[in-house]
């Protein structure tokens, strides 16, 4: 007796249909604010003498201490590229490398005092996201980040 395969009259792939409408509407609108987010982000971090990457590595080194490759799969680049940004942010000041407690072998990156207030003053400056936002009432701004949590939960 021969082995069934399956077939694709035995195992339907689904069919996917074009977004409606307003869901191609939804998508553009995200585009033009992940954006101008960038845009302004890039113009805040020239503000601080930064370039872009090293802007948002030092901010999330403000949040926490990380290896080496776990900053690389968050800024989606090569280990290399992320040593070479820790470098120059090392000889600023604003960045150091220490050894990870939980593994001696392993080196974290982290904020120094200066890499933390750098990166406030970062957030602080960002007009386009923080000004719109302010417009909206307290219950708005709590929607919208409840389906953003959704959005990147999904």
């Amino acid at each position: 007796m021969a082995a069934s395969h399956p077939t694709p009259a035995t195992s339907p792939i689904p069919a996917t249909s074009p977004p409606d409408a307003l869901t191609t509407e939804v998508v553009e609108l995200i585009g033009d604010v992940v954006a101008r987010f960038h845009e302004d982000y890039e113009e805040a971090a020239a503000g601080h003498a930064l370039t872009g990457a090293q802007a948002r590595l030092l901010s999330l080194l403000a949040r926490e201490p990380l290896p080496m490759r776990k900053l690389a799969q968050k800024l989606k680049c090569e280990p290399s590229n992320v040593t070479g940004i820790v470098d120059r942010l090392e000889s600023r000041g604003l960045a150091e490398r220490r050894p990870d407690p939980a593994d001696r072998r392993v080196k974290l990156a982290a904020a120094t005092d200066e890499g933390r207030r750098i990166a406030k003053g970062l957030r602080e400056s960002l007009r386009f996201a923080r000004e719109p936002l302010a417009g909206l009432e307290e219950e708005e701004r709590l929607a919208l980040r409840g389906l953003l949590r959704r959005m990147l939960a999904a």
